[in-house]
């Protein structure tokens, strides 16, 4: 049986991890994928199909709309679980074509961590949560079920988190792209294998998601299920404790 891994073990790994989410996600946020803000901006005419175009776009649920604009928090907060979350959940669960033996590797396990705490911080974010600490203390409670003591660091501490914060981010702040969004989750996700141990922990499917995820070829649905569900589960109770303040 492997050591417990300590508090202070698991805020140094949360901490790079929480920071590097950030680039992502406002790249996200600020991402213009129709053009949509820079025709507005650039006092294009609605005048024609090309008017009626941007008319339709601007009722399209994405950041940096109108649409969205109109959107309360609950429904943005679903908006980053149904759309981003979709996608780093189809991440977790390609390893599970290889069946039983892939099962056994913490690729599946560390991906389905890292898609789950992008996706927490971006909810954090909405109800306005932004501070490191709380967000660490979030991710701590949510993901591993540990009531953590969560203090700022000193200058050593900070620097070195500060680095690895850096080395995960990579090209995240222009996330133009899937494949872009793909490999930072596939960077954090690396980074989680240092509390590998404690990854158990986080909300996941049931026996029947598991059942189905040991089945050669098949098992990318039962891992998708599986992390779908998990990805539910930790989105309600992060929701719950934002709502309740118990990041603070």
């Amino acid at each position: 049986m492997s050591e417990a891994i300590s508090d202070g073990a698991l805020v140094a790994v949360l901490r790079p991890f929480v920071r590097a989410t950030r680039p992502v996600l406002d790249g996200l946020r600020e991402t213009d994928p129709f053009g949509l803000r820079g025709r507005v901006a650039s006092g294009e005419e609605d005048r024609n199909l090309g008017g009626k175009i941007l008319d339709l776009l601007a009722s399209v649920e994405v950041p940096g709309t109108s649409a969205w604009a109109a959107m309360d928090v609950a429904e943005r907060s679903r908006w980053w679980v149904r759309r981003v979350g979709r996608f780093t959940t189809l991440l977790a669960a390609v390893p599970g074509i290889g069946g039983a033996l892939a099962s056994r590797l913490p690729v599946s396990s560390t991906l389905g961590a890292a898609g789950q705490g992008l996706v927490l911080v971006a909810i954090a974010g909405e109800h306005g949560v932004h501070e490191e600490d709380a967000l660490v203390g979030l991710l701590g409670s949510v993901l591993f079920q540990r009531e953590l003591t969560v203090r700022a660091p000193d200058a050593v501490a900070d620097a070195v988190a500060e680095k690895q914060a850096a080395e995960l981010t990579g090209d995240a702040e222009k996330p133009g792209t899937p494949a872009r969004v793909g490999g930072v989750v596939w960077r954090l996700g690396r980074a989680l294998l240092a509390v590998e141990g404690e990854l158990d922990h986080r909300p996941h499917g049931n026996v029947l998601h598991e059942g189905l995820g040991m089945l050669p070829v098949v098992g990318v649905v039962g891992k998708y299920l599986g992390e779908w569900s998990g990805l539910k589960k930790a989105a309600r109770a992060a929701e719950k404790r934002l709502q309740e303040g118990g990041t603070r």
